[in-house]
């Protein structure tokens, strides 16, 4: 039976580091992206280490295996990873409500994956509402972006809440800017 929790130890770290890595884009194939979703940014496990200590990330367990993830980050890493930097420096100069998102303590998904054995359990909706009950009360906002490519994720989103707030160009394609406003609900 899996499980949803933080994470605790290193060696769980790892196994999110490795279910990252069998979902990166670059390595699954056009074909299977575009029907299952993927993830594009790769992360340093001292990133994941760095980001852990911030803010744990929320996995989903099966046995020992890590199946699913939630990465979740602050601007404490800035600096730390290019396209990380690229979304920060994107989302403090977008709008919300009339006003720049860098006025606002945002809290940021750096990435969402669940292997492709417990997709459609609902583990998406369960992490980040898991999230929602940790964080809400810090941050008004969950925001992320997410590429135009992968329409898996977006419907996802917006199934859970997120509204698309802006559109960047990043790696070669369009990326939505997503937002859940944990204010209105």
């Amino acid at each position: 039976m899996a499980i949803l929790k933080l994470v605790e130890s290193e060696k769980e770290l790892i196994g999110l580091k490795q279910l990252q890595t069998n979902n990166l884009r670059r390595l699954i194939g056009e074909e299977e992206a575009m029907k299952e979703g993927f993830v594009t940014s790769e992360y340093e496990l001292s990133l994941l280490q760095q980001m852990h200590v911030i803010h744990p990330s929320i996995i989903v367990k099966e046995g020992e295996e890590v199946v699913g993830y939630t990465i979740v980050t602050n601007k404490e890493v800035y600096g730390a990873h290019p396209e990380l930097d690229h979304l920060f420096n994107t989302l403090d100069a977008t709008e919300y409500k009339g006003a720049l998102l860098k006025n606002s303590n945002y809290i940021l998904i750096g990435q969402v994956c669940v292997a492709k054995s417990h997709r459609g359990q609902g583990w998406v909706p369960k992490m980040y509402e898991y999230y929602k009950s940790l964080h809400a009360k810090h941050y008004p906002y969950l925001v992320t972006d997410i590429s135009q490519a992968n329409k898996r994720s977006i419907r996802m989103h917006n199934k859970i809440g997120f509204e698309t707030i802006g559109v960047i160009e990043q790696v070669g394609t369009g990326w939505d800017i997503v937002l859940w406003d944990w204010n209105t609900i």
